[in-house]
């Protein structure tokens, strides 16, 4: 079959089977995933080997499809309404990101003081209960991104939003989150989420994400 054919094909019983009524928003994802991966595999088999490469390719490209990236699992979900509680009138947005990882946004009024790294009091609780939620979940991963408004220059903000991700990664540290779990990441002003030429919107932009993720594999081994 011509490769171009195959591609439509493959997408196209794929991503019919994930607009299936009766299946839950985790398989609807794993279903994608596949979809994507069938089509990639057969256009890579057929540029190699012909049909029957293509053939090939689009089983080894469902499998990698459909088991690569994060999971949402009930221990994902249960994750989410800890901390939706946890959080509940402070500020901090909790929400299921597009590739199944539960990311917490924490705006400065919560997280640090302009131009600190120290974290704030009113953070403290919020982190507490983060880390019993990550310690009853030892096979998540953690990534914790840094941001600043534009005040100031690159050589300022960047080592700044860095420190705030490592102040956080510290304080669940401390309270029994393996450090090893945890990469920490600084984007200084590069990525605003608002206007930075008001006040209100500097504020927005000074914050902590915090992301987390079950990895496919972690489940397999289970």
């Amino acid at each position: 079959m011509h490769k171009s054919k195959l591609l439509v094909l493959a997408l196209t019983v794929s991503l019919g089977a994930a607009g299936c009524a009766n299946m839950t928003d985790t398989q609807r994802r794993t279903a994608t995933g596949a979809g994507i991966g069938t089509a990639a595999g057969a256009v890579l088999g057929a540029a190699v080997g012909g049909g029957s490469g293509a053939r090939t390719g689009a089983v080894i490209g469902a499998a990698g499809g459909a088991l690569g990236g994060y999971i949402w699992s009930n221990r994902m979900e249960e994750q989410k309404r800890a901390m939706e509680q946890a959080t509940q009138g402070t500020g901090v947005g909790v929400t299921q990101t597009a590739d199944n990882q539960l990311k917490l946004e924490v705006p400065s009024d919560v997280s640090f003081d302009v131009g600190r790294a120290d974290i704030k009091p009113n953070f403290q609780p919020v982190l507490d209960h983060f880390a019993q939620t990550l310690n009853s979940n030892p096979t998540t991963t953690v990534r914790i991104v840094g941001h600043t408004d534009s005040t100031g220059s690159d050589a300022i903000n960047d080592p700044l939003s860095v420190n705030r991700a490592a102040s956080t990664r510290q304080y669940l540290a401390a309270r029994g989150v393996s450090p090893e779990r945890v990469t920490i990441d600084g984007r200084g002003s590069r990525e605003p989420i608002a206007d930075n030429q008001s006040e209100q919107g500097r504020a927005k932009n000074r914050r902590v994400e915090i992301y987390v993720g079950e990895p496919q594999q972690a489940q397999l081994s289970r």
